[in-house]
């Protein structure tokens, strides 16, 4: 049994749907997940697997939501940290999926481990994207 805690990033709700699609599939394999809808970064045990699921917000930023915890990222330490990242976006705009790429580059500048290459959903092509980030996860979940 697995012990995770998603970070979610959202304006518009989209990345919520994500979170809750991912925990509601892990539960019933048995593994226990800590939702972070509004992410304290003090709240987030960084000794288990962390899922950051963010959406893009404005000319590229993060959302508001999440704006805090990212900026916690800034001198963090998580040499001990492996993690997931799924960022939503729209690939009309020249900033798709900004924010999510905003993360990465700082959880890897605390170096933290990330598991698998970032998935990056077009809702423009996945309107529904929790159908599709469950498609990639349980691809890799065996994996973990």
């Amino acid at each position: 049994m697995m012990d995770i805690h998603i970070v979610v990033g959202s304006v518009l709700g989209a990345s919520e749907y994500v979170a809750d699609a991912l925990n509601e599939y892990l539960s019933n394999k048995g593994h226990q997940c800590t939702l972070h809808f509004q992410p304290i970064f003090t709240e987030v045990d960084f000794s288990k697997l962390v899922i950051i699921i963010t959406s893009t917000h404005g000319a590229g930023e993060l959302p508001d939501n999440i704006q805090d915890f990212a900026d916690e990222l800034i001198n963090a330490q998580l040499d001990n940290t492996n993690y997931l990242l799924i960022g939503l976006g729209d690939t009309s705009y020249d900033t798709f999926c900004n924010g999510a790429r905003t993360i990465e580059n700082l959880m890897k500048e605390a170096n933290a481990r990330l598991l698998h290459p970032a998935l990056h959903i077009d809702v423009l092509q996945h309107p529904v994207p929790e159908e599709f980030a469950l498609e990639w996860f349980e691809q890799i979940v065996d994996k973990l």
